[in-house]
């Protein structure tokens, strides 16, 4: 295929509302990943792109990826460093960019370490606990109703690629505690961590099966969340301040969980 060389072009528009519409990424359930380290990352997932775009101004180590992806099957497609630089959805464009399908990895049958996200509406600190969540070894993040769209742009890069490490599941309420409660043997203990309440995390057992459920940035969990959980979990805090910010919150407590988990 010829170069792309207008912002016109049906490829480009395609990308474009991608990048800009939750709607569009919904119907489509497809999302898009910006850069050589989260194209490096999609690769090494082996996650196989619906579109591949990259310019002539990609480092060799992107064109690496673009060589790897063509031999995989991929149809690479040039466009002018201009119109790569109009679509993105960063200050400075790396050179590459990615279309994938939001079907990553399934739901684990069995499962005993799972997070659920609440009312989380900064993309920032969503992909920032994706981020913390796939490092500590959580196998599903399940985001209810109220949050912030997990495959928006900034969640993704955010994320440094936890979205090829994680189960992601957009599920309600009642499905998430039919999952925990009803499909997992033993039961998932659900955990809300809140500040100020519950348990301290240095006290509180956390080895058994659980699922960690973060509240929001501003107004904390769902009045649904809050029927739904088993107990709270609170972060002693000396300082006597009022809060974290839901991402630190979340990456002391997951953390405390691994830390829990790998005692002799």
């Amino acid at each position: 295929m010829a170069e792309i060389t207008s912002t016109h072009n049906p490829k480009i528009q395609h990308v474009r509302a991608l990048l800009n519409q939750k709607s569009a990424r919904d119907e489509e359930k497809l999302f898009v990943v910006e850069g050589v380290r989260l194209a490096e990352e999609a690769l090494a997932a082996g996650q196989l792109p619906v579109e591949l775009l990259y310019s002539s101004e990609l480092s060799p180590r992107g064109l690496d990826i673009v060589d790897t992806y063509q031999k995989l099957g991929a149809d690479p497609v040039e466009v002018t460093p201009q119109v790569l630089t109009n679509l993105s959805a960063t200050e400075t464009t790396q050179g590459i960019l990615l279309v994938l399908s939001q079907s990553l990895l399934p739901l684990p049958p069995l499962a005993d370490f799972i997070v659920v996200l609440d009312q989380i509406r900064d993309p920032g600190n969503m992909g920032t606990i994706l981020r913390s969540a796939a490092a500590a070894g959580a196998q599903a993040v399940f985001t209810p109703p109220g949050n912030t769209d997990p495959f928006s742009p900034k969640v993704v890069r955010s994320g440094m690629g936890a979205h090829f490490r994680l189960s992601l599941q957009d599920k309600t309420w009642p499905q998430i505690v039919d999952y925990c409660k009803n499909t997992q043997k033993p039961p998932l203990q659900l955990w809300l961590a809140e500040s100020g309440g519950g348990k301290s995390c240095w006290q509180a057992d956390l080895r058994t099966p659980l699922a960690l459920v973060i509240g929001g940035e501003a107004d904390g969990a769902s009045e649904e969340a809050r029927k739904a959980v088993d107990d709270l979990l609170n972060i002693p805090m000396p300082g006597k301040f009022e809060s974290l910010n839901a991402a630190v919150a979340a990456g002391i407590l997951l953390f405390e969980i691994v830390r829990q988990r790998n005692q002799p």
